[in-house]
């Protein structure tokens, strides 16, 4: 007999895949391990060997306009429309300094080798130069007639200038020691957009959007050559003798070398999305990259597509090209088997995936994760680093829909749907398209493959119409065959009257299951199509269907906000579950049935136990409607993406969490018995650390109260050197204890006792810099007050019993009278009466004294 499954209790989020890059500047580390990339208002740094944000810097709420990292790494300079450069240290993400740099924004920066100087171009036409250490300006350089682009130092022994670039098509050179400007370099027609310097030849490359790279001797800034590169080219970057990357262009340059000199090889990249490389002498093509994800392939796509910038890595063996739809692509040698060299991508980072639409785990991949977003292309990425391994090109419009299944032992299939009409499937091992189906007069939003024969393909579209496709030509499909295969439609039906959102295939193959707008679940026999049991009940649209994996019931997930199990066997509603805030857009079987995950518009997941009927977590790590959630095999993984362009991959943490708590109870036993110990043993001061780190304010509270207790010891000092000990996280944890015990009255008096001691240590000046002081004293002086008012009515109370006492003379002291020696009565003395007024009138006066103690 089966084990009962084990029930999850939390999942903890593994990996985010998050926005960091949303277009605009990019600059990269001098070691090469991070870039800082520019988000909307914010500054993101990026590792890129895990792909993780590692600090975020924030903004003003205007976009970044320029950034640039200083040469020892420790620091970033970030300027945005506000017109307002700021320096921030990128390990602690703390702003160091700002200031108004221009009168209008800053569209470029550049630090010298030394750190000490940093340059910003603005929309104002003007150039400054700024004092890194002490925050002043030193230069201020005017002669541009249109928006300065870019900058560039040009520090050595023999000179100190700074190169500035401009959209009036004009190259400026500036002498920062003569404080002028030494030359115009006037042979471009177009807006300058990138400036670099070859020391070893001794001369400046300038490129921009005329199509052309004007090649400048620095002697006396004259023109040696124009390479013409037919696109306007948004960056340069000229290769060291060392660099791997000039591999893929070895035998031309060593026909150059034989002629004598070192050839001048640069690179370019630009709007057309392809990479060249060049050599000056000649203005000759050496190499071409055509294979770029970022090729654009019609005059259409160029806002899109194509490349705004491009870094030499420090290493020279990596390049990073920055494409137009917020991608960083790094390009590095790849030998192939026949011995060809050329540049091949080894990472991409996606900056923005926009809105996620859909997404499958691969099986059979451990690490894959195929994600479908409101774009045409399919991006899989491996969930450990972030990256995105490889991109589906073949849709002419948004993916709408993915599902996966290994169709045998070395061969995973994806299948996709969209707003083109068709269905495509893939080879994950080769990434290319190998069948095509068509059939659909609408955009195909939901796709179910045969889970157990893996023969056939089912999809539904917005034509309200349902298809079975036989995957019999992938079987009869061979190894070299080119072209994708055509399937053919086994069955058709037009199954409901809006727009079909899910499908569902039976574990055993024989059902199916469809989820439509129209408020309802269908059932169907597999493969021709017979109609089964109707499933009505939601009072909106039906978003998800699932059948269960051990039971005869199917689960459905509605805008109606519900979740619902129903009986195969007469189409009746078993479970409701409810609790989302809004439609709940995904949901599927967990724990072999026993549970429910579910994702929502509300941009909540939430795990659901189907016995107890309940909602047992809650995961809130979105910030919009969650579109897309799968479960990897197994349960232990989840995924899930929504329109916050936010990926995020779930594991199962409910056994960490176990033994945790266990460990925990374990330590906290030990602590509570070395507590109990310490008071035994009038050890105070451990006490009432273990008090605190323990979170127990009735203990703490006991302590104190055994402390005032002890008569015979000097309790004040004790009470005094204990505070003295206290850190700022446990005089505010103190201070909330007080808080607590200062709203009974029968612990205000340790309290009120234990707050006078600690005014007593901390002089003001040190309490104020306590967290959340404001809100505590708050709550404390309310019942301060009330206790004290409770104590003066008491105190006024006992003069109307003094004076009571008084008058019926019960306060007079009870003092015996000695017998004094016999004397004579005087005449004016009546024996038998006693009226002595020599031993009356002192018993009255001490009655007054009395008194006068009493009050």
């Amino acid at each position: 007999m089966a084990a009962p499954p084990s029930l999850k209790q939390n999942y903890k989020c593994l990996t985010k895949m998050e926005v960091f890059y949303t277009g605009g500047p990019v600059a990269m580390s001098p070691d090469g391990t991070f870039v800082a990339c520019a988000c909307l208002d914010h500054v993101k740094v990026v590792d890129l060997s895990s792909g993780a944000v590692r600090c975020t810097m924030e903004g003003d709420s205007e976009p970044i306009t320029a950034l640039s990292i200083t040469p020892d790494g420790a620091c970033l300079f970030a300027a945005s429309r506000s017109r307002v450069v700021k320096l921030w240290h990128i390990s602690t993400s703390t702003c160091i300094r700002s200031w108004k740099a221009h009168e209008g924004p800053v569209a470029n920066m550049a630090i010298d080798s030394s750190g000490g100087l940093l340059a910003t171009a603005g929309a104002d036409r003007a150039v400054f130069v700024w004092d890194v250490e002490r925050g002043y300006c030193t230069h201020a350089f005017r002669g541009h007639t249109g928006v300065v682009t870019t900058v560039v130092f040009n520090i050595d022994k023999k000179c100190m200038l700074l190169i500035s670039g401009s959209d009036d098509a004009t190259i400026r050179v500036w002498d920062l020691v003569k404080k002028k400007c030494l030359a115009v370099l006037e042979k471009h027609f177009s807006t300058v957009t990138s400036l670099v310097i070859s020391t070893a030849n001794n001369c400046l490359l300038s490129a921009g959007r005329d199509k052309v790279v004007n090649v400048w001797n620095m002697q006396d800034f004259s023109l040696q050559t124009t390479v013409p590169v037919y696109e306007a080219i948004e960056a340069i970057c000229i290769f060291p003798d060392d660099s791997e990357l000039l591999q893929v262009c070895y035998k031309k340059l060593k026909k150059s070398k034989d002629n004598g000199g070192i050839p001048l090889c640069f690179l370019t990249a630009g709007e057309r999305g392809t990479i060249r490389i060049w050599l000056a002498e000649g203005g000759k093509c050496v190499y071409e990259h055509l294979s770029s994800d970022a090729m654009v392939l019609s005059d259409k796509e160029e806002e899109k597509r194509g490349f705004t910038g491009a870094v030499l890595l420090p290493s020279a063996n990596k390049l990073m090209c920055i494409t137009g739809d917020q991608r960083l692509l790094f390009y590095t040698v790849e030998k192939s088997d026949m011995g060809d060299v050329s540049l091949g991508i080894s990472k991409r980072l996606i900056g923005n995936n926009e809105e996620v639409i859909d997404l499958r785990f691969l099986p059979g991949e451990d690490n894959l994760l195929a994600v479908a977003t409101n774009l045409e292309q399919i991006r899989i990425y491996d969930i450990h680093t972030a990256a995105c391994r490889q991109e589906l090109f073949g849709h002419q419009d948004i993916v709408l829909c993915l599902d996966s299944c290994l169709y045998s032992s070395t061969m995973v299939f994806l299948a996709s749907g969209g707003k083109d009409h068709m269905v495509r499937v893939w080879d994950i091992k080769s990434g290319s398209c190998i069948a095509i189906a068509e059939g659909h007069m609408g955009a195909v939003g939901a796709l179910a493959f045969s889970r157990r024969t893996k023969k056939f393909l089912v999809s539904g579209s917005s034509d309200h119409t349902i298809k079975v496709w036989s995957l019999a030509p992938l079987e009869e499909r061979t190894s070299g065959q080119k072209g994708p295969a055509h399937l053919s439609s086994l069955s058709t039906v037009a199954a409901h009257d809006k727009d079909i959102n899910s499908i569902a295939v039976a574990p055993n193959d024989s059902l199916l299951c469809t989820g439509s707008q129209d408020r309802t679940a269908r059932i169907w026999k597999l493969p021709e199509l017979v109609p089964g049991v109707i499933l009505r009940g939601h009072k909106r649209g039906i978003w998800s269907v699932q059948f269960s994996p051990v039971d005869q019931c199917v689960l459905t997930a509605s805008g109606d906000k519900t979740i619902r199990v129903w009986s195969l066997v007469d189409g009746s509603c078993l479970k409701t579950f409810e609790g989302h805030t809004a439609s709940v857009l995904k949901a599927s079987f967990l724990s072999r049935g026993t549970q429910i995950i579910s994702a929502g518009a509300d941009g909540l997941l939430k795990l659901w136990t189907i016995k107890a009927n309940e909602c047992v977590n809650t995961f809130d790590r979105h910030e919009d409607k969650i579109w897309a959630l799968d479960v990897r095999t197994g349960d232990e993984m989840l995924a899930s993406g929504g329109s916050d362009s936010v990926v995020n991959i779930w594991t199962d943490c409910t056994q960490d969490d176990e033994e945790e708590a266990l460990r925990k109870e374990e330590e906290e036993t030990l602590k509570d018995q070395d507590l109990s110990n310490a008071i035994a043993n009038t050890d105070y001061a451990t006490a009432v650390m273990l008090s605190f780190e323990l979170g127990r304010p009735f203990k703490l509270l006991n302590v104190f109260t055994e402390l005032f207790r002890k008569e015979k010891m000097d309790w004040q000092s004790q009470v005094q050197s204990i505070l003295k000990n206290l850190d700022k996280g446990h005089l505010r944890l103190l201070l909330g204890y007080i808080r607590e015990w200062n709203t009974k009255p029968k612990f205000c008096h340790v309290a009120q006792r234990v707050l006078s001691e600690l005014f007593r240590v901390f002089p003001s000046t040190e309490l104020i810099k306590v967290s959340g002081l404001r809100e505590l004293l708050e709550g404390i002086l309310p019942y301060t007050e009330r206790h004290f008012s409770r104590m003066d009515r008491l105190l006024r109370s006992t003069f109307l019993l003094d004076y009571t006492l008084s008058s019926m003379s019960v306060l007079n002291p009870q003092e015996e009278v000695k017998p004094s020696p016999r004397v004579p009565p005087s005449k004016n003395e009546d024996p038998l009466n006693g009226n002595h007024e020599t031993e009356l009138q002192p018993r009255k006066k001490k009655a007054k004294h009395t008194k006068t103690q009493v009050n």
